[in-house]
């Protein structure tokens, strides 16, 4: 074949510039302006102790699990704690919920916590230096004194913790059985929030002399006493022999006297206590009967506690009601009262009794398990609104006419009843109480508000202290914001737990250990809503080439030179930590 003369060879389709374009200056066409905009992700929000939860994840997915753990301790001292037995709403909040399965958050919080554990980490945390002559008096040592402790502790304040029991802990010890949490989890933990100079003053039952004494030697007082005070049924036989109340129940098997129990026991409520009870009765030789005056659906027990339980052998009787307990030659006679279900509210139910309708229960022994109350009526905070009372998001701060502060957490002002709430409340208590102590009384509600993550009423401690998180929008990323084209559908990690017959031969933990290879992949999984995790998306489609790579935080900006505002990098950020807003002048976006 002859060679193609000169005239003959084809040209190029795209016509090719000798000289540089970079007089071409066309960010004066822009009338729209990319920046980067870090926002508030849904799990973090919804979480009680206001952890940053989605950057915790993008930090074990990179294997830095100190830095995770670090993360985690700076809202919430308790992780091995909390990835045990917290109920983690912030799950049913996750974004990638709508698009195959949500997170299992606890799951890689428990193993950042168990692996800092295993190979004896020690947390880098910032804390304020010490306020001279400011020592503040923290009574009880459950997880809202401990929380409360331990941000009081991290803002330079000296912390005397007075605790009733011989060990603290609260009911994160007495009240919450092995096979749900270990005692060398909380023990670690303690240790941790005792390095930062906690003194924890055990045997010390607190009184109203005792009380008053506190404001003498103390700027302020923290009181997180928990709900020790049983709940009465109100019917015939109750204080009958063999009846007995679930929390001492509980604390029995916790403290290692563990009772001998045979044949059928009735179990009374529907909560977290009931089933704990329920279980432990499993446990040691028991067939136990959980009675419940609504429907299971209706139960303020986990849902996932309330399953095991029932595989493990528990049985649920809905609709009964107990109306009398008498003696019976084989132990106990329960009489029941059937219910019916009359209305639902807030998807509970309402119930009545069915006339005419009872039923009768022999059992060997009888667990009151209806709920909880302050052992004492002078521990309920003041009810009175007004210029010596807040009624803050989870805590009560009374100032008295001496102007000694009194902060009330946890069982005694929390809206909800549980660890990770009580968390919350003495964290916001403690944030209180700062502000109160070094700005003054009227500051509170305005210093608290800035702190809020998202649209609160969760609150966050590296926002409080000024750290990197106070600089994001606390608007809350929705999942029709994320670009889901850049994510693959992935099954969410089971946790693996004991067998059935291998949980039922002993109070050994249930859940077991994962891998950081299962735990990466678990985090992987992770939207990272809001956050700017390097992808590089915004400079890889940049038709301007207007993003440029620098050694800043961030690590890029926007060359406004060049930028024509077109959104390209703006729709392109697959967690949406960026936003097209109207154009501005000054200072890199």
């Amino acid at each position: 074949m002859r060679n193609p003369s000169k005239s003959q060879v084809s040209l190029p389709f795209i016509p090719r510039s000798k000289t540089t374009t970079e007089s071409n200056k066309t960010g004066s066409w822009r009338f729209l302006q990319p920046r980067y905009d870090e926002k508030t992700a849904p799990c973090s929000a919804a979480c009680p102790a206001g952890e940053d939860i989605a950057r915790v994840e993008m930090l074990v997915a990179q294997g830095l699990f100190k830095e995770a753990w670090e993360t985690i301790l700076q809202e919430n001292p308790l992780p091995g704690v909390c990835g045990r037995v917290c109920f983690h709403p912030c799950e049913t909040r996750c974004n990638r919920g709508p698009f195959d399965e949500s997170i299992a958050i606890h799951t890689v919080e428990r193993f950042v916590a168990d692996t800092a554990m295993r190979y004896g980490l020690h947390p880098e945390l910032w804390t304020a230096p010490s306020v001279p002559r400011a020592r503040v008096a923290v009574v009880g040592a459950g997880p809202s004194g401990l929380a409360a402790a331990y941000f009081l502790a991290r803002l330079g304040y000296s912390c005397d913790v007075f605790e009733a029991r011989p060990e603290p802990g609260g009911v994160l010890r007495w009240g919450i059985p092995p096979y749900r949490l270990p005692v060398s989890v909380l023990e670690r933990e303690v240790e941790m929030i005792r390095s930062l100079g906690v003194q924890l003053h055990c045997d010390r039952k607190l009184s109203p002399d005792f009380l008053k004494m506190l404001p003498e030697r103390y700027a302020a007082v923290f009181l997180g006493c928990g709900h020790y005070g049983n709940v009465a049924a109100g019917i015939p036989g109750e204080n009958l022999p063999g009846v007995e109340q679930g929390l001492p129940f509980l604390e029995k098997v916790r403290s290692g006297h563990l009772p001998s129990l045979s044949g059928t026991v009735a179990v009374i409520g529907g909560g977290n206590t009931a089933v704990d009870v329920a279980r432990c009765a499993v446990r040691l030789g028991a067939r136990p009967v959980m009675v419940y005056r609504r429907r299971r659906q209706d139960m303020p027990a986990f849902a996932h506690e309330v399953d095991m339980a029932l595989e493990e052998g528990v049985e649920l009787m809905e609709l009964w009601a107990p109306l009398e307990i008498s003696q019976h030659p084989q132990g106990l006679l329960l009489t029941l009262q059937q219910m019916e279900v009359v209305a639902e509210e807030k998807g509970r139910a309402e119930v009545r009794p069915i006339s005419g309708r009872t039923g009768h229960l022999v059992v060997t022994k009888i667990f009151m398990a209806l709920g909880n109350v302050p052992e004492e009526t002078w521990l309920h905070p003041p009810m009175e609104d007004g210029s010596q009372v807040l009624r803050l998001a989870n805590s009560v701060l009374v100032r008295h006419r001496d102007g000694t502060l009194v902060a009330y957490g946890g069982d005694l002002a929390a809206q909800s009843k549980s660890v990770a709430h009580a968390i919350g409340s003495g964290k916001e208590a403690a944030m209180a109480l700062d502000v109160g102590l070094r700005t003054g009384w009227d500051a509170v509600f305005d210093g608290l508000a800035r702190c809020r993550v998202g649209p609160g009423p969760s609150l966050s401690m590296e926002i409080y202290l000024g750290g990197n998180r106070c600089r994001r929008n606390p608007h809350v990323v929705s999942f029709h914001e994320i670009n889901t084209d850049y994510f693959l559908y992935s099954p969410r990690l089971v946790q693996p737990r004991l067998l059935k017959e291998e949980r039922l031969q002993g109070f050994g933990e249930i859940d077991l250990k994962i891998s950081a290879a299962l735990a990466i992949r678990e985090a992987e999984r992770c939207f990272n809503c809001g956050l700017c995790n390097q992808c590089d998306n915004c400079r890889l489609y940049c038709p301007d080439l207007a993003v440029c790579k620098d050694a800043s935080a961030q690590g890029r900006h926007i060359n406004l030179d060049y930028c024509k505002g077109c959104g390209v990098c703006v729709v392109e950020c697959p967690r949406n930590a960026m936003s097209l807003v109207e154009n501005e002048t000054g200072g890199r976006p």
